[in-house]
């Protein structure tokens, strides 16, 4: 167990120190990482403090303007025949509640809250990538507000949160409404991916020493499983929305039946994605609610290590059921039984949390206090809602309520009992972290008890109106259905969550005050790193963990802490820095330079959305200098990477020293580099399954590929640039002089060689006569092609930002990071070619 630099973390003998803090210390940690003073740096901020609560502020933000949404809706069904909204308006707005509360709020507050809490929690002093959070913030507050101000000018799509083909193609979708939903969402989900990344790499290799697995908050192994389960399963929709966006701007038929193409494809990509993203909404709040139960109850959490495993399951059981939504699609038998089953399976993880969180409060003593409130009022809600989830699982009883109210009614129980409440617990327990003072207890009770009352009142009724036979998505019925009075009553009810929202604003206008000289503080007891004593710099010094309750079994250790007398208590070179540790065992192994504020990634996020959003106008010359832009500003963002250092160690504390850079598997960037390609064989491997599921509703419009011979030049080109990918890192190690000039060669014919392959396979397929918007074979096939070359034209801009670097002598073997992570990046690109190429040539074969 004993780690690089000799430490062992089992023995504490040498902490907490006792010999005095240096003069200054404290004063040059507070100048590194001191807070924006002028206007302009709160926006070129990067701090997770201030990130985080621009995040949690934005998704709140959208939750409102839903919610607002939602009311307008409500008004139009209070009575029948209500002229309120005209048809095509509620249909707009129907889609825009649905779309804003799932891709705005549910994933980007559950995401948010884990960028604002995690360095805390963990002790580090901040996230591994600080300018990829604050990348991914900006980008998801500037596209998502474009996005809601389509509703303002009659370019909000219609077609529902789930967007189902034919309806949302050109024939009944003829404007640029869709468009604004495909690649708008898309690119949120880009977003989403990136804070995913930041998430993971964060909790398996910043983590304070000592903290092995065992002793990993509940609410970290929650966001871990989550930004897992995103970088699983958010490809999908990413897949789906970009073959929509390809059959509607360029006719590629992937849903017209006509030509080959099956609308039930856009059903599987698009529920691989929305059934699981229900569990990656609840299991982060289900992390908070295991983190604050214990709290509210003052005992530890009832069966910890049965919890952390049933997020496992549920994370991992979640795949399994996407057809879940696919009952009356008229799929196979066996197929309907083994998603009914798995539907049903699902539900046992998930009961053990709840367990678990009835036995915590029967062990302890509650404080029914308002995040006590919020937790088992979330509880009551949330297993009301895995009841239905139970009976819908159920085929027989699916068929009679499938698309009917009912459906409506269980949706808004388990995520509102799944996630909301359980993030207004999180907001009441946790912002004395980042408020001057917290949130008023007796406001808070009143905002529990309507949100509660207002919830039930609502939703309760839609249960009965859906088993009356009322569908969803409808903006109207006649009278005389015994629908008039339910939906009466789930309209004032709706009117009373909307007020207890209305008062928890009012509140926090009149309590929150973030940024100032000192927070709150615990005022709730709780056990966890996060309740330290902070600053901008998150932990004064960052501890030695001895248990998974620290605050509670380690009494002086606030104290310790504050006074500098655990690891790393200074800012050595008036860097802003983080210590790694190793994912397993928490040893330390090197100090991270984390960067300073730059507003780099601000006009990158910018020019990226503006490259997505003026495509959806197309505006093709302006989307591609908006894109241009972006690329410009994320290579000067990664420019200044890898920079020299002038020392090779750092003491971070009693005499312990270890490394100020580390390169390959060890290093954090190496981490996020394969998680990026994971993401990218996700979508290559899901457009693999649409090319078969495509082949197997029309193999009679297959058509042979080319000839073998160009088949295997192609190929051959491929594995050339995969093995010079693939030896430039080694080169530049074991080379002597002139290595890195080799290295910068090898990636240069790596990324050219990639691109020619794939350009010439290109080549052959259109020459033998496939069109990609002829039949659904040539749409799958120019498909996977086209991401194959994506990862080619990114190759040759990383081949032109080595030779930059080269030219500028940014290049050196004892920094090789940068080559380590192209040479990864073009290794996979030839290999993912390859597997491309294979498919579409050998199946079905020369007898199509």
């Amino acid at each position: 167990m004993t780690s690089e630099t000799g430490f062992d973390v089992r023995k504490y003998d040498r902490f907490p120190t006792e010999e005095p803090r240096p003069d200054g210390e404290l004063e040059q940690l507070e100048a590194a990482w001191c807070g924006p003073r002028r206007p302009g740096e709160w926006i070129t901020a990067i701090n997770n403090n201030i990130i985080g609560v621009y995040y949690v502020g934005a998704a709140m933000l959208f939750f409102v303007l839903a919610g607002v949404l939602a009311l307008l809706m409500r008004t139009q069904l209070a009575l029948p025949m209500t002229g309120f909204l005209p048809q095509e308006t509620y249909n707009q707005i129907f889609t825009m509640h649905g779309t804003v509360m799932m891709f705005l709020f549910a994933v980007p507050a559950v995401e948010a809250l884990g960028v604002l809490l995690l360095p805390q929690m963990l002790g580090a002093r901040d996230l591994p990538f600080p300018r990829l959070g604050a990348y991914a913030f900006w980008a998801y507050l500037i596209g998502g507000l474009a996005f809601f101000c389509s509703l303002f000018f009659g370019l909000a799509p219609d077609g529902g949160w789930f967007m189902y083909p034919p309806l949302t193609g050109m024939t009944y979708s003829p404007g640029i409404n869709a468009d604004f939903w495909l690649l708008g969402i898309g690119f949120i989900e880009i977003s989403a991916i990136a804070g995913a990344i930041e998430i993971i790499v964060g909790v398996l290799k910043t983590r304070a020493p000592g903290m092995t697995l065992d002793k990993l908050p509940v609410f970290a192994w929650a966001m871990l499983i989550f930004a897992c389960m995103i970088i699983i399963a958010f490809p999908s929709v990413i897949l789906a929305t970009l073959l929509l966006e390809l059959e509607r701007a360029l006719g590629w038929p992937f849903f017209d039946p006509l030509k080959g193409g099956d609308p039930m494809l856009w059903q599987h990509l698009f529920w691989f994605f929305g059934h699981p993203e229900v569990y990656i909404i609840f299991l982060p709040a289900a992390g908070a609610m295991s983190t604050i139960i214990p709290a509210m109850a003052r005992t530890k959490l009832v069966g910890h290590p049965l919890v952390v495993m049933a997020m496992l399951a549920t994370g991992f059981i979640s795949f399994g059921v996407w057809a879940h939504h696919m009952f009356t699609t008229g799929m196979p038998q066996i197929s309907i039984n083994y998603f009914s089953a798995a539907s049903m399976a699902v539900s046992v993880p998930a009961g053990v949390q709840v367990f678990a969180w009835i036995a915590t409060i029967a062990a302890g003593k509650m404080r029914f206090t308002t995040p006590g409130l919020f937790a088992v009022g979330g509880l009551v809600i949330f297993v009301m809602g895995g009841l239905t989830g139970v009976m819908v699982a159920m085929v027989p009883f699916d068929w009679q309520a499938h698309d009917s109210y009912f459906i409506v009614a269980h949706l808004h129980y388990v995520l509102i009992g799944g996630m909301v409440f359980p993030m207004f617990a999180a907001i009441y327990y946790w912002l004395p972290m980042s408020s001057v003072r917290p949130l008023s207890e007796r406001m808070g009770r009143w905002v529990f008890w309507l949100m509660f009352a207002g919830h039930n009142i609502a939703f309760m009724p839609m249960h009965l109106t859906g088993l009356m036979g009322m569908p969803r998505r409808v903006y109207t019925y006649l009278p005389g259905r015994g629908w008039d009075l339910p939906n009466f009553i789930s309209t004032v009810g709706a009117f009373l969550f909307g007020l207890a929202v209305l008062l928890w604003v009012v509140d926090m206008i009149r309590n929150f005050r973030p940024f100032g000289p000192r927070e709150a503080g615990n005022i709730h007891d709780g056990p966890g790193l996060e309740w330290l004593p902070s600053g901008y710099y998150s932990v004064r010094s960052v501890p030695v963990v001895k248990s998974l309750y620290p605050l509670w079994e380690q009494k002086s250790l606030a104290k310790e802490v504050e006074e500098g007398r655990w690891f790393l208590p200074g800012a050595a070179g008036g860097e802003r820095q983080t210590l790694v540790t190793s994912p397993l065992n928490a040893e330390p192994q090197y100090v991270l330079r984390l960067p300073r504020p730059s507003p780099w990634h601000v006009f990158g996020a910018l020019f990226t959305a503006g490259f997505f959003l003026i495509l959806t106008i197309q505006a093709y010359v302006a989307a591609v200098v908006s894109g241009v832009l972006a690329i410009y500003c994320i290579m000067r963002w990664c420019w200044f990477l890898d920079a020299p250092h002038t020392r090779k160690t750092t003491d971070i504390g009693a005499g312990v020293r270890v490394p100020n850079y580390v390169s390959g598997p060890a290093s954090h960037g190496w981490w996020a580099m394969v998680i990026v390609l994971i993401v990218g064989g996700m979508v290559c491997l899901l457009a693999g399954f649409s090319y078969i599921f495509l082949w197997s509703r029309r193999p009679d419009l297959w058509q042979a590929p080319p000839e073998t011979a160009s088949m295997m030049l192609h190929l051959g080109g491929l594995a050339l640039g995969g093995l010079c990918a693939a030896a430039a890192p080694r080169v530049l190690r074991r080379t002597g002089k002139g290595a890195e000039t080799l290295a910068t060669v090898l990636l240069v014919i790596s990324a050219i060689g990639a691109a020619m392959a794939i350009g010439l396979e290109l080549q052959a397929w259109w020459t033998s006569g496939l069109k990609p918007d002829a039949t659904s074979q040539g749409a799958a096939v120019f498909a996977l092609l086209g991401w194959s070359a994506t990862f080619a034209g990114i190759g040759m801009l990383m081949g032109l930002y080595i030779l930059l670097r080269r030219a500028f002598r940014r290049l050196s073997a004892e920094r090789p990071s940068t080559i380590d992570l192209i040479g990864l990046f073009m290794t996979y690109t030839a290999a993912q070619a390859v597997i491309v190429m294979l498919l579409i040539r050998l199946f079905p074969g020369s007898g199509a």
